[in-house]
């Protein structure tokens, strides 16, 4: 199904199935069956009453920061995040994201090499919105055997946060297709007027998308994978 059709059934389904909580998640998420115009699929449900409070990031902004990691893959063409948008749900407004279908014990420490082009984009990706939290389970293969990455609450932060398990690729040169995408997506993110940039403005605070730039600006200057830095570099629990 095209991105914008399950865009479309995202924003405007009807909840008609309310699965329940997902027990493992640190923040409330509840899993979905949403109907539009005949057409059912399953989401992820992020309601910002069921954030935990986190003495780093602002209250009450995990799920705008799923929405804005959303767009920013979108934009970049390499289709990382699932569709996700910001919507009133059966517990208010949240984040709304479309399930993917995964095999559970298929995650970023089974994976092979031929797993690693599309790891390449999930590593820089990690790097450029500052991801806090790339554990290997946040890593799902469909089954089309196309790599998603998924929650994805705790980026965009103005301070150094990065913590992941993708460090396959530290210092090797970024290919040149990847840095063609994210200088368009720094032309962009430099238009006040550009529809990603109003997108970022609705989601984000003024520091941070500078903050964003700058990350942009110093992955294009270096043309490499960043390597690990002083202080933790990990996520804990690494699964």
């Amino acid at each position: 199904m095209p991105p914008e059709h399950l865009l479309d059934i995202l924003q405007k389904g009807v909840v008609e199935t309310e699965y329940g909580v997902m027990r493992w998640s640190s923040n409330y998420t509840f899993l979905l069956g949403l109907r539009h115009d005949n057409a059912e699929m399953m989401a992820v449900y992020k309601p910002q009453r069921g954030e935990r409070p986190l003495w780093d990031f602002p209250d009450g902004t995990l799920c705008y920061r799923e929405v804005a990691a959303f767009e920013t893959s979108h934009e970049l063409g390499w289709e990382i995040v699932p569709p996700t948008v910001l919507r009133e749900g059966p517990h208010g407004i949240g984040s709304v994201q479309a399930y993917i279908d995964h095999d559970p014990e298929v995650n970023y420490f089974s994976f092979t090499e031929h797993m690693h082009p599309q790891l390449r984009r999930i590593s820089a990706f990690d790097h450029l919105v500052n991801n806090a939290d790339r554990k290997g389970g946040h890593c799902l293969i469909d089954r089309d055997g196309h790599l998603w990455g998924i929650d994805h609450g705790i980026t965009f932060n103005v301070d150094h946060k990065l913590r992941t398990v993708i460090w396959d690729f530290a210092g090797q040169p970024l290919p040149e297709d990847m840095l063609a995408d994210i200088q368009r997506l720094c032309t962009y993110l430099d238009d006040p007027s550009s529809d990603y940039r109003k997108k970022l403005d609705g989601l984000l605070d003024a520091r941070e998308i500078t903050a964003f730039q700058r990350r942009i600006q110093k992955m294009l200057h270096s043309g490499q994978f960043p390597q690990p830095g002083r202080g933790p570099n990990y996520p804990w629990p690494p699964v």
